[in-house]
């Protein structure tokens, strides 16, 4: 029998576990210390490193205003790991940072978006001043690439015609003396409007182009899950690797990179970001065959890799807020952390892209783990933990796939939206007690409804 004595003990009882789901959040709170975070420090630095090496971070901006928990800058870091200058801008507003490229000059070519366009320009490390900007009507552009004298490369994403349903995705070259794009291709001239499920205002995210030479482009669809090569002259499309939702070959990569064999095999090395790994395929008898996989066990959610000449990988670990020096076995010889989801790193003596040896070339093919982290936590406390807990435990069972697939998902998206003092168990206690909570409205709801009518039926009698 319903009584309000017995709806008060129910009461009590749930909150008495909503109170006890939300303590562990409670608890990290009031404990929370911010010297204690992993901010810009070095781990394992088992080699030197040649020189300097740049980082940009892309930090956290929210409706535009960055969160200063998780800020955007650009790191330049020593052969040691020491810390040698950051460049934080907010000119022309918050801004965030993604791909950076040294010049021959010396100097840097940067692409920073900030709310509904993007500044590109070259940045003296220096004396950290600019030495020439451009502002585009281009939303989020993650890569620009010099393309000699006064031309510039970009990856135009976001480029959606709101009254045409239709995308714009395009990659164009900018001519700074003349101020005016003199080359430009469209995705959708080349791909299915159905493609990714349709046209949609992030269709593409075209997030890399590499000029490879011979007139030819290397370019990243991220939600295409391929790299292409394109012919500038005819505009077709040349070389493919992967195809869309073939998330066994790549998923949602980032920054490919153009190789060639000692014996002239093209190969592409790839942040394969949604598989958490860093692979390298090589072009045999018509068809790509991976030669290399890395970091399956550890990466989280990479977004560049560079080969160096030493047949080093330089690789940026985005959401473990590090990047790795990493052998061809994947030993880790050279490590920065650098809050808060670095998105490139360039070892500056090198250049741009990858300088160095195929895998191939150095008969190291195979599948490796990564190891020999110093393992600091950076970004806040936990960050793995849940996600292995939750694929371990439904592993070799029938939810293993939807789980695997959910922890991945938790994996990418909850370390830019929880608080920087929770973990991510502790979000997910406090997930637990939202829908406790939900579901204990909702039945207060149907229980009054219940009770009125009741007593609107004895009225009537």
């Amino acid at each position: 029998m319903d009584t309000p004595s017995r709806r008060g003990a129910v009461r009590g009882v749930v909150l008495i576990l909503v109170f006890g789901l939300l303590a562990p959040s409670v608890v990290s709170a009031m404990t929370y210390d911010p010297a204690e975070s992993t901010s810009l420090e070095p781990g394992r630095i088992e080699s030197p490193a040649n020189g300097s090496t740049v980082v940009s971070v892309q930090g956290y901006v929210f409706e535009g205003e960055t969160n200063p928990k998780k800020p955007a800058r650009l790191v330049s870091v020593g052969e040691r790991g020491s810390l040698e200058w950051t460049y934080n801008d907010s000119v022309n507003g918050s801004a965030w940072f993604f791909d950076v490229d040294p010049l021959p000059n010396g100097n840097l070519l940067v692409s920073s978006p900030r709310s509904g366009s993007t500044v590109i320009f070259e940045l003296d490390p220096e004396t950290r001043e600019r030495v020439w900007e451009k502002e585009f009507d281009m939303e989020d552009t993650h890569d620009v690439d010099a393309l000699g004298d006064d031309r510039l490369l970009i990856a135009n994403m976001r480029e959606w015609n709101e009254s045409s349903g239709e995308s714009g995705d395009r990659i164009v070259v900018y001519n700074r003396s003349s101020d005016e794009i003199t080359w430009e291709w469209y995705f959708r001239d080349h791909f299915p409007a159905d493609t990714d499920g349709g046209y949609n205002a992030d269709w593409s995210h075209v997030n890399d182009v590499d000029y490879i030479g011979d007139g030819r482009l290397l370019l990243s669809p991220r939600n295409f899950d391929q790299a292409l090569v394109v012919d500038m002259e005819s505009g077709d499309i040349v070389e493919r690797l992967g195809s869309d939702d073939n998330h066994e070959v790549l998923k949602e990569q980032h920054n490919p990179d153009w190789l060639v064999s000692e014996n002239g095999t093209p190969t592409m090395l790839v942040a394969d970001s949604g598989n958490n790994r860093i692979v390298e395929y090589a072009k045999e008898d018509g068809e790509w065959v991976q030669t290399w996989s890395v970091g399956s066990n550890t990466l989280n959610w990479p977004r560049d890799a560079d080969r160096l000449p030493n047949g080093n990988t330089l690789v940026t670990d985005t959401l473990n807020h590090r990047v790795v020096e990493i052998t061809p076995t994947g030993e880790v010889v050279w490590e920065y952390y650098a809050t808060w989801g670095p998105y490139d790193a360039e070892r500056v003596a090198y250049g741009d892209e990858s300088t160095g040896p195929t895998i191939r070339d150095m008969n190291a093919s195979g599948t490796y783990p990564i190891t020999g982290s110093a393992n600091l936590t950076a970004g806040g406390s936990g960050s793995i933990g849940f996600v292995g807990q939750v694929r371990a435990t439904f592993a070799e069972t029938p939810l293993e796939e939807p789980m695997n697939e959910l922890a991945t998902k938790v994996l990418h998206f909850t370390p830019w939206l929880r608080p920087i003092w929770m973990s991510p168990w502790d979000l997910f206690w406090a997930v637990c007690a939202a829908g406790v909570t939900l579901v204990w409205v909702g039945a207060e709801l149907v229980a009054g409804r219940r009770r009125i009518a009741g007593f609107a039926r004895n009225v009537v009698r």
